[in-house]
């Protein structure tokens, strides 16, 4: 019994000391991938300040690289930001991003290229390549633009869908809200149904029909509802035997003929 109670004093022991590693790993990867992100974040900061202080400040080649380099940038994430916001409610711009995934690593090929002839010392060479990389990274700039512009353009319309059909929604409420207009001069001359009192059903009908109708089928006038209800509350009634005389004739039946004294 003993041995049993410290096996699982062992295996709870061994069950917290794993739970603990496990928690300390993912505190630790969490931490390392905020630190990453804080360093990446600032690293693109300064890059950027630095770029456009080189695009205002410098003349020449190197002022135009970094005018370039600061456009794509500028650019890329712009794009990267919007489908970044769009996918969460639309779905069906998977494939937008998965372009734009691949228009980002040409991207980032023409910012290295970028950054590389920045550092090159023959400028003659350099000056050389100017026109081809202006072109391709006006390319690529007008191509990320229109995508995002594109994203913003379909969420703008879902936008605009959404509330006119909120808008139609709230009309029709509100007239639903407001139907005693239409009925309310009616009722205030005493006109219609409703002022005549509550219609008649058919089992109120046929109790106003008593059996001694005079003619062949025509209801005779008997007693009306409250006429009953008050022969109700009066109390129990005697019972008598039937009158011959006042015995009850029905339309089908036909009248007695009388006796002949010849």
């Amino acid at each position: 019994m003993e041995a049993v109670v410290i096996l699982i004093m062992a295996l709870l022991f061994f069950a917290f000391v794993g739970l603990g590693v496990y928690v300390t790993v993912k505190a630790v990867g969490a931490a390392k991938r905020g630190v990453d992100r804080t360093i990446t974040q600032a690293r693109r900061t300064v890059e950027d300040t630095t770029l456009r202080a080189k695009s205002y400040g410098q003349v020449g080649m190197g002022g135009e690289l970094a005018q370039l380099r600061l456009s794509l940038r500028t650019s890329m994430r712009a794009t990267q930001e919007a489908l970044a916001t769009g996918i969460t409610a639309d779905a069906s711009l998977s494939e937008s991003v998965a372009l734009f995934e691949r228009l980002s690593e040409y991207g980032h090929q023409l910012d290295d290229e970028l950054r590389r002839l920045e550092r090159d010392p023959d400028k003659s060479r350099a000056a050389e390549r100017m026109p081809e990389l202006r072109d391709r990274t006006e390319q690529v700039v007008q191509s990320a633009d229109s995508l995002r512009w594109a994203v913003r353009d379909r969420a703008r319309k879902f936008a605009d869908d959404d509330l006119a059909t909120l808008s139609e929604q709230i009309r029709m409420e509100s007239g639903a809200l407001r139907h005693w207009d239409a009925v309310e001069p009616d009722e205030a001359r005493g006109a219609g149904p409703a002022a005549q009192g509550p219609a008649r059903t058919w089992a109120e009908v046929s109790d106003d029909v008593t059996p001694g109708a005079s003619g062949a089928g025509a209801p005779a006038g008997g007693a009306s509802a409250a006429e009953k209800d008050r022969a109700a509350d009066s109390g129990p009634q005697a019972i008598t035997a039937r009158d011959p005389q006042r015995q009850t004739a029905y339309p089908w039946q036909k009248a007695p003929r009388p006796e002949s004294t010849t």
